[in-house]
């Protein structure tokens, strides 16, 4: 089966092609832009698929990264994944960014427990413990400095991922980036259930003057 990885959710804007047959990535691009994504994606997904080799209609499955992340970045990204999915009549599945990092930890520093944590600023973090199988422990969680301090010491779990600065830990250098071939695994070995939706876990920051609403008739 041949799966179209989308990745917006953050400060890159990125698309790959994987074959879960040989869970072989056929290819890959990836700018770190910070805004733009709608305006870029698109032509990023014809990059892949003129280097890999591929159609559109040979796409049997597409894997969109949900968040927590940026909050218009996330709306890109689930929108033109549910589009192709639609036209290309493929399954669609979402992927977590903590579940990206958490793999991409393990896979590198050896399967053990997890905590993949982002920090979400204002003093706050994104976090999630997986088990040494990559399981997810409990479910995603925005939580203040102290309490993911609280957290990582209670449970003792190695942290992947920039939550890793807010304990004086070295850190991803760039901020938090969500491999490809993390998310094309994840995205193939994924259940489809519907249609994925975002995980917000903080609300957007921008709030309605409802001191300026138009009433209506």
């Amino acid at each position: 089966m041949i799966l179209l990885a989308i990745d917006t959710a953050g400060a890159d804007c990125a698309a790959a092609l994987y074959d879960s047959s040989s869970a072989k990535l056929l290819a890959s691009v990836s700018e770190r832009i910070g805004r733009g994504h709608a305006e870029r994606l698109m032509a990023m997904i014809d990059e892949v698929l003129a280097a890999a080799g591929k159609g559109m209609h040979e796409i049997g499955r597409i894997a969109v990264v949900i968040g927590p992340g940026s909050f218009t970045g996330i709306r890109v990204g689930l929108a033109a994944a549910r589009g192709l999915a639609l036209a290309l009549s493929a399954d669609i599945v979402g992927v977590t960014t903590l579940a990206a990092i958490a793999g991409a930890d393990q896979a590198e520093q050896g399967a053990l427990p997890v905590i993949a944590a982002m920090d979400a600023k204002r003093e706050e973090v994104y976090a999630q413990s997986f088990g040494a199988d990559g399981g997810p422990l409990d479910a995603a969680a925005i939580m203040s400095y102290e309490d993911f301090r609280a957290l990582c010491a209670r449970t003792g779990f190695r942290v992947a991922g920039s939550g890793r600065a807010v304990l004086g830990l070295d850190g991803p250098e760039d901020g938090d980036c969500f491999p490809l071939a993390q998310i094309c695994r994840l995205g193939a070995a994924a259940p489809v259930s519907g249609k994925p939706k975002p995980l917000y876990l903080r609300g957007p920051d921008a709030k309605p003057q409802t001191g300026y609403a138009v009433a209506r008739a």
